[in-house]
């Protein structure tokens, strides 16, 4: 099927208090598991590109993206492609060329005056070209973002951000850390029910691999949710490939380690698209 709005996606999430699974694409594998992984539970699912990932596949965003979007297209489940945490601006604009339907554009790191700005700026060219926007806000000022476990958003910071900028989905700090490989972190399910109060835009959780599912079901009851994960499907792809590697050292045919690995991240995503829609 066609590309799905991820604002109706997130729209329809929100209003019956379940989570949005959006899962990143490292490896082609993982767009390949996510979309089986989804069509397995007959849930939506979005998947994402980072700007880092694209660095890795040789700086340029179409050939794993037009990927992706032939994946997305072939579905039997509603699918958005998002670029993910992207501080280039010529970025954001490559992946509406591509055909991408979403794009998170992170100006946390500037200042808070030229990060309003600039998000407006590039809400502006998106919203023409019927692209979807997601930001984040973090500590106002964009000293650390929500990159750090220890910065909180403040409720009407944040909707004054959405007023300001013209934002879609808004990315806040509840307690969440980018890249955690233990779950362990403790989210502000008060925060986060007063941020979506004051909000009028879906929420999203970043670092949401560092989260246990009992919170994660908290976190979504109290208003989060569109949920990022990315580092939490690594380590269990890589453990597998290091298991069957360190068994056999015969083993040279990529296939026979990449698959078990993209067979455990189809596991755990189906896993948790199931549990962001447990009520």
């Amino acid at each position: 099927m066609p590309l799905v709005d991820i604002r109706e996606m997130a729209a329809e999430a929100a209003r019956d208090k379940v989570g949005l699974g959006a899962f990143n694409v490292v490896l082609l594998e993982f767009a390949h598991a996510e979309v089986a992984a989804a069509e397995s539970v007959g849930r939506p699912v979005i998947l994402q590109l980072s700007e880092n990932a694209i660095k890795y596949h040789g700086g340029h965003i179409a050939p794993l993206g037009k990927a992706m979007i032939a994946l997305a297209e072939q579905a039997s489940v509603p699918v958005a492609v998002h670029l993910d945490h992207a501080e280039d601006v010529d970025l954001c604009k490559a992946a509406v060329d591509v055909g991408f339907n979403s794009v998170m554009y992170d100006g946390s790191k500037l200042e808070d005056k030229e990060n309003r700005e600039t998000t407006a700026a590039v809400v502006e060219f998106c919203h023409a070209n019927n692209v979807a926007v997601e930001a984040e806000l973090g500590e106002v000022g964009g000293k650390d973002g929500v990159h750090d476990p220890s910065a909180r958003t403040d409720p009407d910071d944040a909707a004054k951000f959405v007023a300001d900028t013209g934002v879609d989905l808004l990315a806040v700090a509840v307690g969440s850390s980018h890249a955690m490989t233990t779950r362990g972190a403790v989210l502000d399910t008060d925060l986060i029910s007063r941020i979506r109060d004051a909000v009028p835009v879906p929420l999203v959780l970043h670092g949401s691999s560092g989260v246990p599912d009992d919170g994660m079901v908290a976190a979504i009851e109290a208003g989060m949710t569109k949920i990022n994960v990315s580092t939490h499907l690594n380590v269990g792809f890589t453990g597998v490939v290091r298991e069957i590697l360190a068994a056999d050292e015969k083993v040279v045919d990529p296939r026979k380690y990449v698959g078990p690995g993209r067979d455990n991240v189809q596991a755990e995503v189906a896993h948790l698209l199931k549990l962001y829609a447990r009520k």
